[in-house]
């Protein structure tokens, strides 16, 4: 199996990445930091993948998206597995302060995803085969005032993937959506960590599952659906006197 990985070196990316490498995978994998893909890169070959490049680029930088696309595809000889996992979680209270500040976020979690979504569907709507799987969030579902400019974000990519999802499934090709709650992870470093943070190794693996089924959207762990589902359904009268 060929596998690209944007945003290969956080820590939800390489968890999944560890399964795939198990089943032998060949692996191209994208950063902004070669040094720290250089130690995933190292760690996945110990666990069975088999050829592994790197690619070493800003995801921000969205005119050399078509030129790093175009090196995955003819250095693994063709894409199976498309997973973007790239993304910031920035500091909402500088981001109500600033423009730049919002706007940047925007551009790093959504706009060069959609760039992403926009290059890749082509291609693999022509392959008429394969999966392309995003890590969104659960935060997208609904705006909340501790993190809606990171939440707008995602629900922008998770409604560009459902559209993707419906014009892709005519060509054979699977658009996954992954919906992880809270995380362990040095994004989240900063925050408490509650009863509702998942360990990263049971994300990757939900995401893995989630990918080789194919799901139209996978929440993980499940158990977000259940509260997202209530959150969702509180009026808006009553959830702006809230403080989540």
């Amino acid at each position: 199996m060929r596998v690209a990985i944007v945003g290969a070196t956080s820590a939800l990316a390489h968890e999944t990445a560890k399964f795939f490498a198990r089943d032998g995978a060949d692996f191209f994998l994208v950063a902004r930091s070669a040094e720290k893909l250089a130690v995933v890169a190292a760690d996945l070959k110990v666990r069975g993948a088999q050829a592994i490049e790197t690619y070493t680029l800003d995801l921000s930088q969205l005119e050399h998206h078509d030129a790093m696309l175009q090196q995955a595809i003819a250095t693994l000889g063709g894409l199976d597995v498309l997973l973007i996992a790239h993304g910031t979680l920035g500091d909402q209270r500088a981001c109500e302060l600033s423009v730049a500040e919002t706007l940047q976020e925007f551009n790093t979690n959504a706009l060069s995803v959609i760039s992403l979504l926009t290059l890749s569907a082509n291609y693999f709507e022509q392959q008429k085969r394969g999966t392309i799987a995003v890590i969104s969030s659960v935060a997208g579902d609904r705006g909340r005032a501790s993190n809606y400019v990171y939440g707008t974000a995602k629900a922008a990519v998770s409604t560009f993937l459902q559209g993707l999802r419906n014009r892709l499934a005519k060509s054979g090709v699977a658009v996954v959506t992954i919906k992880p709650g809270t995380v362990s992870t040095p994004m989240t470093a900063h925050m408490k960590q509650g009863l509702l943070f998942a360990k990263p190794e049971a994300v990757g693996q939900g995401i893995y599952d989630a990918i080789k089924r194919r799901k139209d959207i996978a929440y993980t762990p499940g158990y977000w659906r259940i509260i997202m589902l209530v959150i969702k359904s509180i009026p808006e009268s009553i959830f702006k006197r809230l403080s989540l």
